[in-house]
């Protein structure tokens, strides 16, 4: 499936990895709506190609309006990518007691919750369009973490979260499979994102920061640094050219196996 001239749907998309996203597939021809909350959006400078909808992942109202706007533009809605995510780190039990219930849900209901309801009602509008000549209409892409798989401490529920978009990829596959929609997740590693850079200053606070960036040096084979957000703009774009590739999780992280954090 080529991107030109599609209509695509990118959640977060006014930072991160969901603007670089935005901004490669505009680059390449699609007519991209960029998902976002207004605050977000406000601070934004989206490129050409790129228009901004203001949109609660974890709302339904919200996204059923901004996928309509999409959907409605004249261009066929082949591909969803969801990239909004939030992390509030906490023990499970730390020194100021356990954690806080509120803090875990939100937590689970944006990068979970909110994952399901952009793919669901994504899909639903997806599974209208004319297919292509191979009976495909799109693609809808996820993004986990390595953290799904290795996760650290102070992040029981940013792991518990990307552990679940990691699990629902085969059955949503399987699900969506009969209307000629793929479901792939992307599970990157560290990238240069303003999250890392949240995460970075924590590690720095509690004293981890030397024995991060020491374990991620002698880590990965190859490259050796952080992730950049182009490239997992474009590694969207080549999922979307693959069209014998469904229903995976693919870690996208140079190798990275990542063990730190005190006991």
């Amino acid at each position: 499936m080529q991107v030109s001239g599609i209509a695509a749907v990118v959640t977060g998309g006014a930072s991160g990895l969901g603007a670089a996203t935005a901004a490669h597939l505009a680059k390449r021809g699609a007519r991209v709506f960029a998902l976002d909350l207004p605050a977000a959006l406000a601070r934004a400078s989206l490129p050409a190609g790129v228009a901004g909808v203001e949109a609660d992942v974890t709302s339904e109202d919200d996204v059923r309006a901004a996928l309509a706007t999409a959907a409605g533009d004249g261009s066929p809605l082949r591909l969803v990518v969801n990239c909004a995510g939030v992390d509030t780190p906490g023990r499970v039990l730390g020194a100021d007691g356990p954690h806080d219930l509120a803090g875990f849900r939100r937590v689970v209901e944006v990068n979970l919750v909110g994952t399901f309801n952009v793919l669901r009602l994504g899909a639903e509008l997806m599974a209208r369009t004319e297919p292509l000549a191979d009976e495909q209409r799109g693609l809808i892409v996820n993004t986990a973490s390595l953290f799904a798989f290795e996760g650290q401490a102070g992040h029981a529920a940013y792991a518990a979260a990307k552990g679940g978009v990691v699990s629902m990829t085969l059955p949503a596959a399987r699900d969506l499979a009969r209307y000629g929609i793929r479901v792939v997740t992307i599970a990157p590693g560290i990238f240069e994102t303003p999250l890392v850079a949240t995460l970075t200053e924590e590690l720095k606070a509690a004293g981890l920061a030397e024995q991060f960036v020491s374990g991620l040096a002698g880590g990965p084979p190859w490259p050796r640094r952080y992730g950049r957000p182009e490239e997992f703009a474009a590694f969207v774009e080549a999922i979307a050219e693959h069209d014998y590739l469904n229903a995976e999780v693919v870690r996208f992280d140079a190798g990275l196996r990542v063990a730190f954090g005190k006991p």
